[in-house]
């Protein structure tokens, strides 16, 4: 099956008892025994559930990887991957990142003895000069959020094997349907499931996906041990959420390719932040590792008093945390998704107060051209 076929075949076949071809959802908590000594498979819910069973194993096919693993949210997975390591390891960190995972490494990974180095992993040649003898792993995002910087998959993989590390990618923003990080070698995959996997705005999940069957079997049991997990019915609406998110990304990247332009050529926008395009500085390299530019771009007004009047006049984008549903989104990472960044920290990596970020989503693009018209409009 080509790659569309197999998100929209997720689940189907799985319920032999009645042939759904919707994945049933098992709103149990346990599960009753044949006899003493035996069991169907399936015992307690926080070990395992039919429902999220479906949806780990749909992710880890997509992904190309040997263990699919959810949690109640991406945080949740991020705090997961970070129990494999101990206290004293160093790991090298995309330094635009979102601001959460910032302040989760920052705060409570140092208290428990984790060090890290915020690096531009675009630049590889300068991040390595970061790595010591304690350094375990690479964790990298990629397109980066806010600034949709792009790094080098393959090159990033090939640092980590010359040095013994992981290789730990986060997808959030491409999804296995543009990229797929194992592909080019990575050990463990991350998506905050809340954004494009789940896709409509109503769950909070996230997934991770192993490359191997050690590590697989090591999140399994820190998934358990932690039981950060989430319920059947968040998997379902994930496992829906999936079987439409190649016709979603179809829809929504060709209008922000529009939109991206339509902001480059305006008067009161000063800079766009999209990989879509020519003139960002990781294009190329986007073309060769993905299959498309994805659906989030950034942008910056002439002046920080531009933008309340923007997020106020706008009628149909909302303004609103999260991405990758099917309503538009615009986001001040200022005050919102960065704001646990230092301030110093976000100004020296680009992250200043006249930007925004948008989330298309799959509204008629002359709509959400024409909305931010009127709201770029002094």
């Amino acid at each position: 099956m080509r790659l569309a076929t197999k998100f929209v075949q997720l689940g189907v076949g799985r319920d032999e008892a009645t042939g759904a071809i919707s994945m049933p959802i098992y709103q149990t908590s346990t599960f009753r025994h044949p006899g003493l000594g035996r069991s169907t498979g399936y015992d307690y819910s926080r070990t395992i559930n039919p429902t999220r069973q479906a949806l780990e194993d749909g992710i880890c096919r997509l992904e190309g990887g040997k263990r699919g693993i959810a949690f109640a949210s991406g945080m949740a997975a991020v705090a997961a991957l970070m129990q494999l390591f101990q206290p004293g390891d160093h790991l090298l960190v995309s330094d635009d990142l979102y601001g959460g995972t910032y302040r989760l490494l920052t705060t409570i990974c140092t208290a428990n003895g984790l060090n890290f180095s915020f690096c531009d992993l675009t630049d590889l040649e300068s991040s390595a000069s970061c790595i010591t003898p304690q350094t375990r792993a690479i964790f990298v995002e990629t397109p980066t959020n806010p600034l949709m910087k792009i790094a080098d998959l393959q090159e990033i993989v090939r640092l980590a094997r010359q040095h013994g590390l992981l290789a730990i990618v986060d997808n959030t923003f491409f999804t296995p349907y543009l990229q797929r990080p194992l592909e080019c070698g990575a050990d463990l995959v991350i998506h905050s499931a809340t954004k494009y996997i789940g896709g409509h705005n109503d769950v909070v999940a996230g997934l991770v996906v192993s490359g191997s069957e050690e590590l697989g079997e090591k999140l399994v049991f820190i998934q358990n041990a932690a039981g950060a997990i989430p319920g059947p019915q968040d998997c379902w609406l994930l496992l829906r959420g999936l079987k439409t998110l190649a016709a979603r990304l179809e829809w929504s990247q060709r209008t922000a390719v529009r939109l991206a332009r339509f902001l480059e050529s305006h008067p009161a926008v000063t800079k766009v932040y999209y990989p879509g395009l020519p003139a960002h500085p990781g294009h190329d390299l986007c073309k060769e590792q993905s299959d498309g530019f994805g659906a989030m771009l950034s942008f910056e007004v002439r002046s920080r008093e531009m933008v309340a009047g923007v997020l106020e006049k706008l009628k149909i984008i909302s303004y609103a945390e999260s991405l990758g549903g099917v309503e538009s989104l615009i986001t001040y990472p200022e005050t919102q998704t960065h704001a646990d960044i230092p301030v110093e920290m976000r100004r020296k990596l680009g992250i200043s107060e006249r930007l925004l970020r948008l989330s298309v989503g799959l509204e008629d693009p002359d709509d959400l051209e024409d909305d931010l018209g009127q709201a770029l409009h002094f």
